[in-house]
């Protein structure tokens, strides 16, 4: 295989002639500087599954190390998930002309598992292929000493993210240009999120790459091409809304939702309610009198909609609800029912849900449930200090 070469000049400076490597890596290099994205040291794990965009992610990321003046490492890596006409050799090949050595990882038992959660009539289940693509890439990712993976996803994949999430899951939500997962020890990068597709496709055509063709039997029919087909064609009559889309994402200045409106009435006490605490200057502000816990999500509790106390928790288990800290400046019977509120808010959501309280002032649990019939399926447990 003939691959480029790219002249150094006297500086050491990596001169490239092609328009469209020039463009993707000055986007790579706005992403590493807006999201802070490589240190120096990493060992990047590159997630290659033989695709357009995968491959052109190991040459950016190649000539990336060149110029970037960050000392880090890259590893190719590719997961074989079993799926029929898999052939990764020309991958393999290039990796080899960049210096690299493409390490093939054996998941073949993804493709079976996918078959079983098939229903009659639909495509394998997508969701389930990603969680157990990453599983896999981080075990992987971690035998060979990595301490960050990278996957190719661009801008456009960021916003068909985003339009499936709003439409089917009802969260403003997509996925993040950097991502800690404590549990794997992986950090988790985007490097390509302000490249667009159509960046992709002239860049392995321009270079040549050795693009594998797709394996998917369900590619080009899921919901990601349906708002993909959506999204083209919105942008087809609004051609500025692509960028502005992408600027959105990371615009927190004029980010501007329901969120800081958001104040649960109590059941129990039309004067009391409770208010998530989301904003820094909120807490700030609240803290001035009292004091918060570290490393905890809290609750203010608000009467006639003034702040008179706050509930300090965790939610470290899907279905585990754990009180660290209660403080209220009314009596101690609205403070039951503020906490009754607190747990009730929860048990509507998380089924079962077992409610711990650890919190040091235990005047709100004496008698706690008297008078007043306990939810379904919640359970609750006090800890004695």
């Amino acid at each position: 295989m003939v691959v480029k070469t790219i002249p150094v000049n006297a500086h050491g400076c990596y001169h490239v002639a092609m328009p469209m490597i020039r463009s993707v890596l000055a986007s790579v290099k706005k992403a590493d500087e807006t999201f802070a994205l490589i240190d120096p040291g990493d060992v990047i794990a590159l997630g290659i599954s033989g695709g357009k965009d995968s491959m052109c992610l190991l040459l950016a990321m190649h000539l990336y190390t060149k110029f970037s003046k960050k000392d880090f490492r890259i590893v190719p890596i590719c997961l074989d998930l079993g799926f029929p006409g898999f052939d990764i050799s020309k991958a393999k090949e290039y990796c080899r002309s960049l210096g690299y050595e493409l390490y093939v990882g054996d998941a073949k038992e993804v493709y079976p598992i996918l078959l079983q959660h098939t229903k009659p009539g639909h495509h394998i289940p997508c969701s389930i292929c990603s969680r157990m693509k990453k599983a896999a890439i981080n075990d992987v990712a971690k035998k060979l000493g990595c301490n960050k993976v990278s996957f190719a996803h661009h801008r456009d994949d960021a916003l068909e993210t985003l339009l499936m999430n709003m439409i089917h899951g009802g969260s403003v939500s997509t996925f993040e240009p950097k991502m800690r997962l404590d549990r794997a020890g992986i950090d988790f990068i985007r490097p390509f999120i302000f490249v667009e597709e159509r960046q992709l496709v002239t860049l392995a055509q321009e270079e040549n790459l050795p693009v594998m063709g797709k394996t998917c039997p369900a590619d080009g029919y899921t919901e990601r091409q349906y708002c993909k087909d959506l999204l083209t064609r919105l942008y087809e009559d609004r051609p500025e809304a692509k960028a502005n889309f992408s600027s959105m994402l990371y615009d927190y200045e004029s980010f501007r939702l329901y969120f800081d409106h958001v104040e649960f009435p109590n059941p129990y006490d039309a004067h009391l309610s409770l208010k998530p605490l989301l904003r820094v200057e909120e807490a700030i502000a609240y803290m001035a009198k009292r004091p918060l816990l570290p490393s905890a999500k809290h609750f203010l509790i608000r009467k006639d909609h003034q702040n008179v106390g706050h509930i300090s928790y965790l939610l470290d288990n899907p279905h585990e609800i754990i009180v660290r800290d209660m403080a209220y400046e009314g009596d101690v019977e609205e403070g039951k029912k503020a906490l009754l509120h607190f747990e009730s808010h929860f048990s509507y959501k998380i089924n079962p849900l077992l409610f711990l309280y650890e919190a040091k002032e235990e005047a709100y649990m004496e008698g706690y449930r008297k008078g007043i019939p306990p939810h379904a399926d919640t359970y609750q447990k006090r800890y004695d200090r």
